[in-house]
């Protein structure tokens, strides 16, 4: 492992802000990883170099892997602005940017538009998942209308035919879903 002194820096401090977190002593991690308390301090005050063969024990004392102690720190853009789609009624925040859960996307949405009368009913693979944030969203699903209330969650088959629309204005909701359910509801196609 290439010693470089900024990631060096980032890596001890991960190290002691786990086992900060973890409300445990320089004692109770040695006991851990098998290395001596003294060995620990010195790790995390950098009087002593970071060997691969002391990280690894410390990593998994710490319930966490080697990747996520070295990964450098990202400059990425935290904030999660809204995408919206005005003939479509809807804006998006997405809000899991990171393949954590493969196939799955977790995004906020609010949808100004109801459900129209005439409106295509969709069918895809998959289900859906959402909670009501606020305001009440009407579902149809295949024959049936639904109103979910702030507070309610619905989840379905999307083999059922299916729109979803604010109902007596504007609604917000949390929705999870698989790949042809992101592809169906955030991209219209």
């Amino acid at each position: 492992m290439t010693q470089d002194g900024d990631l060096d820096a980032l890596v001890r401090k991960r190290i002691r802000g786990l086992r900060v977190a973890r409300g445990w002593s320089l004692d109770d991690l040695a006991a851990r990883c098998w290395l001596s308390p003294s060995t620990l301090s010195r790790i995390e005050t950098g009087h002593r170099r970071i060997a691969l063969d002391q990280l690894a024990p410390i990593a998994r004392a710490l319930g966490t892997t080697l990747d996520q102690l070295v990964e450098p720190v990202a400059d990425e853009d935290v904030v999660i602005r809204p995408h919206r789609d005005e003939t479509r009624g809807l804006t998006t925040w997405l809000l899991s940017r990171d393949p954590g859960l493969p196939g799955v996307t977790v995004a906020k949405i609010r949808v100004s538009r109801p459900v129209r009368e005439t409106a295509e009913l969709g069918v895809h693979p998959g289900k859906d998942w959402f909670t009501v944030l606020s305001g009440t969203v009407e579902l149809r699903l295949g024959e049936r209308t639904i109103l979910v209330r702030a507070g309610e969650a619905a989840e379905f088959s999307t083999m059922i035919p299916h729109a979803f629309g604010g109902h007596d204005g504007p609604a917000e909701l949390i929705c999870i879903l698989d790949h042809d359910g992101q592809r169906s509801h955030l991209h219209g196609s």
